[in-house]
């Protein structure tokens, strides 16, 4: 840093800005300050939008918004605007797809170039400080675009109504609705199959990302319809995956992605949602296939979000952890020399978790050549064979070999975690830690989840107010601010607490998860074409959209989280099962007939409106188990084992089964049923708001569950 004098950004709550406020560039929040400034001043905007966990981030402050000579250009020619897109990302949203547009590329950090009102009109992600890697230096860009606006402004107008356009059509999906059908599933599996590395596992080339909701569509379609084609793609890629570098071999989690096809090399950041939803594909592989390995990933990932991403006092989950503990670190924290190996290990450790690991002199990283990756590259077997030893010594040497380098890692400078915490995130990670506690019996794992769940609804959720974005920031100097809660944040949490009812049969989670999707319903619903709104509907008359925050999306691809309105679609249609309220199935049908036309091709991308798809063709089914003893734990395990996307298992004990205990469908039938009545511990199949027969024979079950699962997959 070249300066101690504060900006502006000393004021904010944000990780991201307050990392920034002592920068030599005059930055401005996002807000009307800044913008009036830029119009009584008549100069453009430079908007920033990055993340704290963002390397690229880091790399562009320090080459150019450390650099007095650039600061300043900035300050004298532009009105610098600063934004975290974690705290914003209705803003990151829409000018990632401004931007796009403009240069066909998107990421962070974004650098956006705006007229005074807001309006882009050029920008792209990072810029060198030179001209390098085809691209021109900041500065140049700088005097270049400072000209521009004032030498050419009738050009520059009419580019950002071009952008404007382009982006207001970028989502209006005009065409893109129709009936819906079912039939869509097959087309997103067949688009996703046909994307399939079968060599390295996931999806396309490099750079690869895990597409967790992808995973998930396959291995529910494998629970219906037996197709071992199915298995090969999910257990390939999660079983490449976790022995890749793109896994912490020594702390467990997943890295954000993989710079190569063969996951080795990651991006080094850790999120707490790409964990989350990973944690649920290796819960529902475990479930799909029995193989141990993907249960041992799944309690590894909680293992590391209890030890880096959790609030352990008051619960909640942290938001991610940095790749980088300084401005000169690219993965260093994480990565090995062989020097660095044997430093901390007996010669008998160092010969083992070389050969394990893949650590040479010669490694994967280009800043430091000497840098290894620690993935698996040898299995067990192969190393005995190798040094003439037995698998189980084999076996010890890397467990003992594994917790001295956690150890010996531990005492590096560690990278940053931001500790804010997100509603929409946190609801991800409730309903991940619930269902892997669910079906590998991790009553602590449980238990946080939903201390974490009582604290989002205590602090993020009031009647008048409904949900905000934020609850508590990672700088405890920083002031709170409220930010209204987006659509993901009310539909994961309605998620949240669904999840949380069929785990306790507690009915004020259910109740929870009523009010909140009724209120995010009112808030962001269409109800003219349907669909959702990713920010709340305003009323005439209340205060101007600042720059392009009028334009309207209705979200539908999963882009890095799993898409707002198929998760609501979702929503609504779990509260439909339990409530049998036609207005909960129509607008779950509504939303799913906006992309209804197009949606098969958008392929991976559309993968949560697939699994939305299962949820609205077919009657959400809940399995109950009625009882205390023995034999009610086994006919709960036996059921908890299905990986069905739109079943749902509870348990109750004889004393709750009276309607005032009951959602309002359940209610109706399961209190009459003369087993009930009769103290017997049963198990109930209910679906389209009928039940079946109840059973006490764990095997019948099995039976009952499996031809139900086969039977709803030839309706499909």
């Amino acid at each position: 840093m070249t300066t101690q004098t504060s900006n502006s950004l000393s004021t904010a709550s944000s990780a991201y800005l307050r990392s920034a406020m002592h920068q030599p560039v005059q930055w401005h929040e996002w807000g009307e300050e800044a913008f009036s400034t830029a119009q009584r001043e008549n100069k453009p905007i430079l908007l920033d939008i990055g993340a704290v966990w963002c390397h690229w981030c880091h790399v562009m402050d320090r080459e150019s918004y450390d650099d007095p000579e650039v600061a300043q250009i900035v300050n004298d020619r532009f009105i610098a605007v600063k934004v975290d897109r974690d705290e914003r990302p209705d803003i990151d949203s829409r000018y990632q797809a401004a931007i796009s547009a403009i240069s066909g590329q998107g990421g962070w950090p974004l650098t956006a170039f705006l007229t005074p009102d807001g309006k882009p009109f050029y920008g792209g992600t990072y810029f060198p400080p030179g001209d390098q890697y085809g691209r021109p230096s900041f500065k140049r860009v700088l005097l270049a675009i400072s000209d521009a606006y004032h030498e050419r402004n009738g050009e520059v107008v009419e580019q950002s109504k071009m952008v404007e356009s382009a982006l207001s059509h970028s989502e209006s999906f005009a065409g893109s609705s129709g009936e819906f059908s079912a039939g869509v599933i097959d087309a997103i599996v067949k688009s996703v199959l046909g994307m399939f590395d079968p060599s390295n596992g996931g999806f396309g080339s490099a750079p690869k990302f895990p597409h967790p909701a992808a995973l998930d569509l396959l291995i529910d379609q494998y629970a219906r319809s037996g197709d071992e084609h199915l298995p090969n793609v999910f257990v390939t890629t999660l079983e490449k995956m976790a022995r890749g570098g793109v896994y912490d071999q020594l702390a467990g989690g997943f890295h954000r992605y993989s710079v190569d096809e063969r996951w080795v090399v990651p991006h080094f950041e850790k999120m707490c949602y790409d964990n989350s939803e990973l944690l649920k594909n290796y819960v529902h592989a475990y479930q799909a296939t029995g193989l141990e390995f993907f249960a041992s990933v799944a309690r590894d990932i909680i293992r590391w979000m209890d030890e880096w991403l959790s609030d352990r006092e008051r619960g909640g989950f942290y938001a991610s952890q940095d790749a980088d503990y300084s401005m000169d670190d690219d993965g260093d924290y994480f990565t090995w020399t062989l020097e660095e190996t044997r430093a901390v290990l007996t010669e008998e450790e160092a010969s083992v978790a070389s050969l394990h690991y893949d650590i040479h002199e010669i490694g994967e990283m280009h800043h430091n050549p000497a840098k290894n990756v620690l993935y698996v590259r040898a299995p067990v077997e192969e190393i005995a064979k190798r040094l003439g030893m037995s698998s189980e010594r084999v076996k010890t040497l890397l467990q003992s070999a594994k917790e001295k380098m956690y150890t010996a890692r531990l005492k590096r400078p560690t990278p940053y975690v931001d500790k804010t915490v997100y509603v929409g995130w946190n609801a991800m990670c409730v309903s991940a830690y619930l269902q892997a506690a669910r079906t590998l019996k991790l009553d602590a794992a449980q238990h946080f989840a939903l201390r974490s769940l009582d604290r989002l609804l205590a602090g993020g959720w009031s009647a008048e107010n409904g949900l905000v974005h934020v609850i508590a920031y990672s700088d405890p100097a920083a002031q709170s601010r409220q930010i209204a809660g987006l659509l993901d944040d009310y539909a994961f949490t309605a998620i949240a607490c669904l999840d949380a009812y069929e785990t306790t049969s507690d009915l004020s989670y259910f109740n929870f998860a009523r009010r909140i999707a009724d209120t995010m319903v009112d808030r962001f619903f269409e109800p003219v074409s349907g669909g959702f709104f990713d920010t709340e509907k305003r009323a005439d008359g209340e205060q101007k959209f600042l720059g392009v925050l009028g334009t309207r999306r209705k979200p539908f691809q999963d882009s890095p989280t799993p898409a707002g309105n198929s998760v609501a679609a979702i929503v609504l249609q779990r509260l439909y099962g339990y409530t049998n309220e036609q207005s909960y199935r129509d607008k779950a049908e509504q939303t799913m007939e906006v992309l209804a036309g197009l949606a098969g091709q958008y392929g991976i991308f559309a993968a949560t409106y697939g699994i939305a798809a299962i949820h609205v063709s077919q009657a959400h089914t809940q399995v109950v188990i009625i009882g205390e003893d023995k034999l009610a734990d086994q006919l709960y395990s036996s059921a908890a084992r299905i990986p069905a996307l739109n079943q749902a298992v509870l348990k109750l004990a004889s004393s709750k089964v009276v309607p005032q205990y009951l959602p309002p469908a359940l209610a109706k039938t399961i209190p009459v049923l003369p087993a009930i009545k009769e103290g017997r511990t049963v198990a109930v199949i209910c679906s389209d708001f009928s039940c079946r027969p109840p059973i006490s024979d764990v095997e019948e079950l099995n039976r009952n569950l499996q031809l139900a699962l086969s039977q709803r997959n030839l309706q499909q």
